[in-house]
């Protein structure tokens, strides 16, 4: 029998990061819709920072960063956990103390310089493999590393990139002729630059570019020509984190449809009596547990070492979906007030939709399963394998 209890150390680190995001980071909220109404980042890295260092005191950092590295080293399932916690809230915030999982491949050398800085909040990185002309195609990205002498000199540009105006490094990702995608770690002072991205939501991505930066040959990642097989790595690794964000997301938000359904009043009742509502919410409910237990198995099976692409693409194709259609019903029950900015509501469902494009496209997503099953790489009825 399957036992989905659980264990009382996992309820209590869960009902911990609760009370942190309820007590410490919900009441930022207000603070957050000023700033970005008046065109400021919803929190500056300060305060950012700071949220970091009293959750480092209650004994939350590096969730997933391996115990020799100082975190948690918590596993997957208890980080879906936490992500769905956080996603409770819009306040730009993440627990401090982890770094990007490929970077645990450089030499002892490249840790000294990029992962322990990183996992101590010293320096901040960033991903970039997306190209204007390579999205979900990324095998074919055009960005080329030339051989010179003791360095690579790169020229291309990246699109897309999350954390990119921030990051003082990046692992780019280029083409070394006669070898393949390679990964390098290349420092903001080698002389790439970036550029902001407006988006219609409030993630705030760049476009890098990189004019004939010379990179030195210690600081590729990996082996040259490998660097695909790490892109793959990182891409794979945080799938299943974005529907358990999701389902945070909207699971507070199904909650304000409750409260709010509860006392509107209309035609002489209270919303909440009307079947139209009544089932609005039902559906939501439904579809939110659905993603929950899809997100648990995807995680579960990465912790337990197997094969997890295929449950992590399930998982992220519906918690996209679905939190798109519980955002939706949700302003829908709102109403007029819904559409405005005095409540968060349109902020969250200009900030969902993204969820059906980055890492993956919906239409990616559906591919991928499909492949799957037609080429018999995934067997029907299984369970646990």
């Amino acid at each position: 029998m399957v036992d989905f209890s659980l264990s009382d150390e996992e309820r209590q680190i869960r009902d911990t990061v609760r009370s942190f995001i309820q007590k410490e980071v919900m009441p930022l909220e207000p603070e957050v819709l000023r700033n970005e109404r008046a065109g400021r980042p919803g929190l500056d890295l300060d305060a950012i920072t700071e949220l970091q260092l009293k959750a480092k005191k209650a004994g939350f950092w590096g969730i997933n960063t391996p115990e020799e590295y100082g975190g948690m080293n918590a596993g997957a399932v208890m980080a879906a956990i936490i992500v769905m916690e956080t996603g409770r809230t819009f306040v730009p915030f993440s627990f401090g103390g982890s770094a990007d999982n490929i970077l645990y491949a450089g030499t002892d050398e490249q840790k000294r310089r990029y992962l322990i800085p990183t996992i101590e909040g010293a320096r901040r990185s960033c991903f970039a493999i997306t190209e204007p002309g390579a999205g979900s195609d990324a095998r074919n990205i055009t960005s080329r590393a030339v051989k010179d002498g003791g360095d690579y000199v790169i020229n291309g540009e990246k699109t897309f990139i999350t954390g990119g105006n921030e990051a003082d490094f990046v692992m780019v990702f280029a083409v070394v002729p006669d070898a393949g995608v390679t990964c390098f770690l290349a420092d903001r002072d080698m002389g790439w630059k970036s550029e902001p991205i407006p988006t219609m939501g409030q993630w705030g991505p760049a476009a890098l570019v990189f004019e004939d930066v010379r990179v030195p040959e210690e600081n590729v990642l990996g082996e040259v020509g490998k660097g695909f097989e790490l892109a793959m790595t990182w891409i794979r690794n945080g799938r299943f984190m974005i529907p358990a964000r999701a389902i945070g997301s909207a699971e507070r938000l199904l909650q304000m449809a409750i409260d709010y359904a509860n006392i509107r009043q209309s035609m002489g009742h209270v919303i909440a009596d009307y079947q139209a509502i009544q089932w609005q919410i039902a559906d939501s409910q439904v579809e939110i547990e659905a993603t929950k237990w899809l997100t648990l198995y995807a995680a579960w099976r990465a912790q337990q070492g197997l094969d997890a692409r295929h449950a992590s693409s399930i998982a992220k194709l519906n918690g996209a979906i679905m939190a798109n259609q519980v955002v939706d019903r949700v302003l829908q029950i709102h109403g007029g007030m819904g559409y405005t900015k005095e409540l968060p509501i349109e902020r969250w469902y200009r900030e969902l939709r993204l969820l059906r494009i980055f890492e993956g496209t919906d239409e990616i997503q559906r591919r991928t399963i499909a492949r799957n099953l037609l080429k018999g790489h995934v067997k029907l009825g299984g369970i646990g394998e």
